[in-house]
């Protein structure tokens, strides 16, 4: 077989090119250009330089916002991490009806973010929603109308919490799930014949050998969970009084409310430049694990 010429390589990836400079990279040169311009009523563009990425750290609505997506990323991923390796660690057992239990912790996956908004919305109303209700009829509540998840600042993030740690933990799950099936079977055997405990399997073998899957499902998570969209908006619209508004919700609501292109590209290039670096800090991690496992 003749090899493939310099030009002809060159043509096999053209497309591919074509399509990552039109819907990727353009788009994002013309995020950085437009925030350093400000856009008035008539769509005319004034060149502002800085002040937008200013505007940004000296708000307050910016801070807050950007505080929301730090405790919504850190407790749902945390909770998340924890339940999924939970679930994969029961599942990796052989026990009758696995399978099928399994199969029903998985059923979120199937279910888009902004339909599972819409679900927990209904459930957590506090006019006819079945948390209140079960809440009453066990005696932890007063009435229905004790705990207004939705509407109440202290319990509006809780619930948007609650509902995307439902909807991905299963994700979590599956990955890890999958790591500890590429476990061998030897490291067991050899725990067993030291007489290790299950706790210290866990600790010991499990979460080691497991390692570059979980700061992998970690990267995924924390990027997915920091720019959730639907599930806010269909729950909240990021209120009561900002208090579960994300930046992704602050980015549309700046341009889509109130027209301030100049203001949200800056947002949305600060915001993009965290996640690289969070995901630039994570590849690191995980070749130097496995440099020391090599």
């Amino acid at each position: 077989m003749n090899l493939l010429k310099k030009k002809d390589v060159m043509y096999f990836f053209l497309p591919a090119a074509i399509f990552m400079f039109l819907f990727l990279l353009y788009p994002l040169l013309m995020l950085v250009v437009d925030s350093f311009f400000q856009t008035n009523n008539s769509n005319a563009k004034s060149f502002v330089g800085l002040d937008n990425y200013f505007q940004a750290f000296t708000s307050k609505t910016f801070i807050k916002v950007s505080v929301n997506t730090l405790i919504y990323v850190v407790v749902a991923v945390s909770l998340e991490l924890f339940f999924g390796l939970v679930l994969a660690i029961v599942f990796s057992h052989q026990f009758k009806g696995a399978n099928i239990l399994r199969t029903l912790c998985l059923s979120p996956l199937m279910i888009a973010p902004l339909v599972a908004g819409l679900i927990w919305k209904f459930m957590l109303s506090d006019q006819f929603g079945i948390v209140n209700v079960l809440l009453d009829k066990s005696g932890l509540i007063s009435s229905t109308n004790s705990i207004l998840w939705l509407a109440d600042e202290r319990f509006a993030l809780i619930s948007t919490i609650i509902a995307d740690v439902w909807l991905t933990t299963p994700f979590m799950m599956l990955m890890l799930f999958a790591g500890i099936q590429g476990i061998p079977n030897s490291l067991y055997e050899a725990a067993s014949i030291e007489g290790a405990s299950r706790m210290q399997i866990i600790f010991k073998i499990i979460i080691p050998s497991i390692k570059p899957v979980i700061i992998s499902a970690l990267v995924i998570r924390v990027i997915d969970a920091a720019r959730s969209f639907d599930i806010i908006w269909a729950m909240t619209q990021g209120g009561p009084n900002f208090s579960s508004e994300l930046l992704s919700v602050h980015i549309y609501k700046m341009l889509q409310r109130y027209g301030d292109v100049g203001y949200a590209s800056s947002v949305a290039v600060l915001f993009i430049i965290v996640l690289i670096t969070i995901t630039l800090i994570s590849m690191k991690k995980i070749w130097i694990f496995d440099e020391k496992s090599n």
